[in-house]
């Protein structure tokens, strides 16, 4: 079937990367080792149909957002998400714009956290990836929910207990952290347009971001409503990635504790509702 370098390189690519590396289940008996196009949909939030057509050639023109996601699920070695881009006729993304590019270094610390709730933001606070316990805990996110400020201004989507101050000291941190950001990268043509949506679908985005107000969000303690395992209060740390702005969310609980014994309850059967 005709098909262009494109569409050569992500067959490829997806046949090297195992379900188990992807954080996914085998799912039996498989005639490649490799990921289905269906899991590759699933980690890139990309359909399906869609990646079939640049496979094959009858889709030409992917924005930069998916082959950014592509690159994201495929996990390209050295060079060669640079590679991709440029197969799909598109610029590499520059040193204006946010690093959105988990190395494979990052991959790897995910790997080894699989009993921890685990996932990376860029600087924009998008989440870029989330191991299948950290969807478990706080729920599994698509479109503009995918950034953290959205949900904090516009549509209130989360399983974290806030009291109104612990809200609006959210808010103030997001909004300053954003403001930060957008002086690190003020040619990301996306987070110069997450940062008109938020401020003309929230008013009071608009009076902290006009504040001028910066900062860098860290780390808290928060206590997380589950529907199945109950309530949760666990230690959130932010790691930074040097270099290029990926922060790295961990959640943790004291060791002997009830909040330990129900993450452990939810890295059983969450994990099973997810991957079966």
């Amino acid at each position: 079937m005709p098909t262009t370098e494109l569409g050569e390189a992500l067959h490829a690519w997806r046949h090297r990367v195992t379900p188990d590396q992807a954080g996914l289940s085998g799912g039996g008996r498989r005639r490649t080792p490799g990921l289905r196009r269906e899991e590759l949909s699933q980690l890139a939030g990309i359909s399906a149909d869609y990646i079939i057509r640049l496979e094959q050639g009858r889709a030409r023109n992917p924005s930069p957002q998916i082959v950014e996601s592509l690159a994201r699920a495929l996990r390209p070695e050295s060079g060669e998400r640079e590679h991709l881009f440029r197969l799909a006729g598109l610029a590499v993304p520059g040193p204006g714009t946010v690093p959105r590019h988990i190395t494979p270094g990052v991959h790897r610390i995910l790997d080894r956290l699989d009993s921890t709730p685990v996932a990376v933001y860029d600087a924009t606070w998008t989440q870029l990836l989330a191991n299948p316990l950290y969807t478990a805990l706080i729920g599994a996110w698509s479109g503009p929910d995918l950034n953290a400020a959205w949900r904090a201004f516009v549509t209130s989507t989360t399983r974290v207990r806030h009291t109104p101050e612990s809200n609006g000291a959210l808010q103030r941190l997001l909004a300053a952290d954003l403001r930060r950001t957008s002086a690190l990268y003020p040619q990301d043509a996306a987070l110069a347009e997450l940062i008109d949506q938020l401020r003309s679908r929230s008013a009071l985005f608009g009076e902290l971001w006009e504040s001028g107000a910066t900062a860098e969000h860290q780390s808290s303690r928060k206590t997380i409503d589950h529907p199945t395992v109950g309530p949760l209060t666990l230690d959130c740390d932010v790691l930074h990635v040097a270099g290029n702005h990926l922060r790295i969310m961990a959640y943790t609980a004291k060791p002997g504790t009830q909040d330990a014994e129900r993450l452990a309850l939810l890295s059983v059967i969450g994990t099973q509702t997810l991957t079966g």
